[in-house]
């Protein structure tokens, strides 16, 4: 029987806590949480049992582990003592009998995204960021059809596009729409991005701010910001945006104020089989991370490599990934939005909310028709040279 590891970590510090340890995660503060991350050792959460691949009926098990270390502890201690936590971690994996590693949330962006951890252990290493893309863009492609948003007329932006999921889905992206925005923390970057946009086909535009994002009916998030960047203000009526980053970079504020946009978890879906995984990570039973999939998909095919690693994924490697988890089984989850399942009752208030501030905003006596919320008016940004 083949076997995985898949490595998480708390992201909501005293939630994720309380999940293995109730007690602790009760009694220290956050700011504690936080500093004695670094000095707790790698903890051994479950046994993951019944995978059961669809094609071929293979089973594979595996084992979530935590790497202590939260987003914040990470970005603070020097890049070398966060390694050696990850790799710590993954030696765990190794003496438990793992013949592939997955990396979750920052333990598969911090620093080189996973290539120096592969060389410090023995056994394969994908950060799963294939099939992240993969199924993110899935997502984005329903939720759009849900709001009535044709992708040939549509503007798409990605946040976070010079990352390793960004720059790829921000290429896969410009096969879909006419239009494409790439924001990000370093413009150096995103210039460079450009023309690899433009060659896939869509005009691309590197954004100066956060604003431009106004312009955008399909916002992809795949930032690695350990806090949220997105608000209310940013957003145009009737845009989707699909958030991928682990912690969340859409803040709350924006359901709470926005009830004209879609806001829908990206990265998530069904896992063949009765599985059990033995811990509540925060999703409904029998639901994964793409990024746990990817790996569940490698064992199941017994092909243990390095398969995702770096921030040069290839645009083959997203496709075939997508192709192998389809045939084992892994379906798109149904879109969800903050953790919560989205009702088609909820999507249709939002639809009919973005239709009414579209009216109001263009002075129309009554609402319009529903691809008009598509066809709001798209003036220039600076390219931001």
């Amino acid at each position: 029987m083949g076997t995985f590891a898949f490595m998480i970590h708390p992201i909501d510090p005293k939630r994720d806590v309380q999940r293995k340890f109730p007690l602790l995660g009760r009694l220290l503060p956050e700011p504690a949480i936080h500093f004695f991350s670094a000095y707790f050792p790698p903890v051994y959460l479950s046994r993951v049992t019944g995978i059961r691949s669809r094609a071929t009926g293979r089973t594979v098990e595996g084992w979530l582990l935590a790497c202590p270390l939260t987003p914040q502890r990470m970005l603070s201690l020097p890049l070398e003592r966060a390694y050696r936590k990850i790799i710590e971690t993954g030696r765990l994996a190794e003496r438990l009998g793992a013949h592939i590693l997955g990396l979750g949330a920052f333990t598969a962006v911090i620093g080189d995204a996973g290539v120096t951890v592969a060389k410090g252990l023995r056994i394969p290493v994908t950060t799963g960021n294939s099939y992240t893309v993969a199924v993110a863009l899935q997502a984005l492609r329903e939720a759009a059809e849900r709001m009535g948003i044709p992708l040939p007329e549509a503007t798409a932006a990605v946040v976070g596009a010079a990352g390793a999921i960004g720059r790829v889905a921000a290429r896969l992206l410009a096969r879909e729409v006419p239009r494409v925005i790439l924001a990000g923390r370093r413009a150096e970057r995103l210039e460079a991005l450009r023309p690899l946009v433009e060659a896939e086909g869509a005009r691309a535009q590197v954004a100066e701010g956060l604003e431009a994002l106004r312009e955008a009916d399909l916002v992809l998030v795949v930032s690695s910001s350990p806090v949220a960047i997105i608000r209310p203000e940013h957003l145009k009526p009737g845009a989707v945006v699909c958030d991928v980053a682990q912690p969340r970079n859409v803040s709350p504020l924006v359901a709470a104020r926005r009830d004209d946009v879609l806001v829908i978890d990206g990265g998530i879906v069904e896992v063949p089989g009765e599985v059990d995984f033995g811990f509540d990570f925060g999703l409904p039973p029998r639901m994964a991370y793409a990024c746990m999939a990817e790996t569940i998909t490698l064992a199941l095919e017994g092909r243990y490599e390095p398969y995702s690693l770096g921030r040069r994924l290839s645009i083959e490697r997203v496709e075939e990934i997508a192709r192998l988890a389809e045939r084992h089984g892994f379906r798109l989850a149904g879109l969800m939005s903050f953790g919560r399942p989205l009702t088609e009752e909820a999507i249709a208030r939002i639809r009919a909310n973005a239709r009414r501030e579209f009216a109001v905003a263009r002075g129309y006596p009554a609402a319009p028709p529903d691809h008009a919320v598509a066809r709001l008016e798209k003036p220039e940004i600076s390219s931001g040279r």
